[in-house]
């Protein structure tokens, strides 16, 4: 996939969620003020944290688009997934701030919500879960964990809605002694959010220690190998995912009576047949050793 189609698709993809994140948590508050609900308060800053983390994504994707320089000879791939990491850990923040309002509101209940925040959250739940399906779709077709996490941001806003849309509901319907669920469900929905951030955080943390891809990779770039002619063993394959790139570094026996011009030659054939067989291999590093049987496998 080319540079340029990914960060345009990437940027359409943050840029939308960004716009709705904005116009959401503006009207959330408002109605949440308004209509005197803890949990649509609660809801709006969660949609807060979501500018923020769409402002963090932005910049992790153009920052990760940037090509290597004399500074990062590896290119800046390593930004996504750190932007990830930042995103998880606003998404604990909003959660621990929702606890502790809610919290405060069920020791001191401030009367029954309005009817119409039920009807602003319900909206808000189908717009928000819309978006996540997108966010989702388009994170996986371009392997970028930023926006892995900001999809799941969008689902996170979508389930404390839920959740917010429930407590209101009981609140309505039970009408006194039953004002304090509606800070129970923002109690509930600071706990969902907490989980997402933790699981969101997982896959960007691998990332940032270069942790192993999938073992299919690994396999489908030593099987190109042992193709490619005078290779006799893949005695060593490393892969690291930067980005959505990956740099490879293989350790391949030879005869050891080759030649240093052939053997040279046989290393840059692995590594433009690894590169063509395998898209998003942007370089291969070959060490080349001798067979120590001196026959090939």
């Amino acid at each position: 996939m080319k540079k340029k189609t990914r960060l345009s698709r990437s940027l359409r993809t943050t840029f939308l969620g960004l716009l709705a994140n904005v116009v959401l948590a503006a009207g959330k508050l408002f109605a949440g003020v308004a209509g005197n609900s803890q949990a649509l308060i609660a809801d709006a800053v969660e949609s807060v944290a979501d500018v923020l983390s769409s402002l963090i994504v932005w910049r992790g994707v153009v920052v990760a688009a940037a090509p290597a320089d004399e500074d990062h000879p590896y290119g800046h791939g390593k930004a996504e997934p750190l932007a990830a990491a930042i995103v998880s850990a606003l998404l604990m923040l909003a959660a621990l701030w929702i606890a502790i309002q809610a919290i405060r509101a069920i020791i001191q209940p401030s009367g029954t919500p309005a009817p119409y925040t039920l009807a602003v959250l319900l909206i808000v739940f189908v717009i928000k879960e819309g978006l996540f399906r997108y966010a989702r779709k388009q994170s996986a077709q371009l392997q970028n964990t930023a926006l892995y996490s900001d999809a799941w941001h969008h689902r996170t806003d979508a389930v404390t809605s839920l959740c917010a849309a429930v407590g209101i509901g009981v609140a309505l319907a039970g009408g006194k002694g039953y004002e304090a669920a509606d800070d129970w469900a923002a109690l509930v929905a600071a706990g969902i959010i907490a989980w997402n951030g933790a699981y969101v955080l997982r896959p960007a943390m691998n990332e940032l220690m270069d942790t192993a891809p999938n073992l299919l990779v690994s396999e489908r770039i030593r099987e190109i190998a042992r193709q490619v002619e005078g290779v006799d063993r893949v005695e060593k394959c490393v892969v690291r995912k930067m980005g959505f790139q990956y740099f490879v570094d293989m350790h391949l026996e030879v005869h050891p009576a080759m030649t240093v011009q052939v053997a040279h030659q046989i290393a840059h054939n692995v590594k433009d047949q690894v590169r063509a067989g395998v898209a998003d291999v942007v370089d291969v590093l070959v060490h080349i050793e001798p067979n120590g049987s001196g026959e090939g496998d």
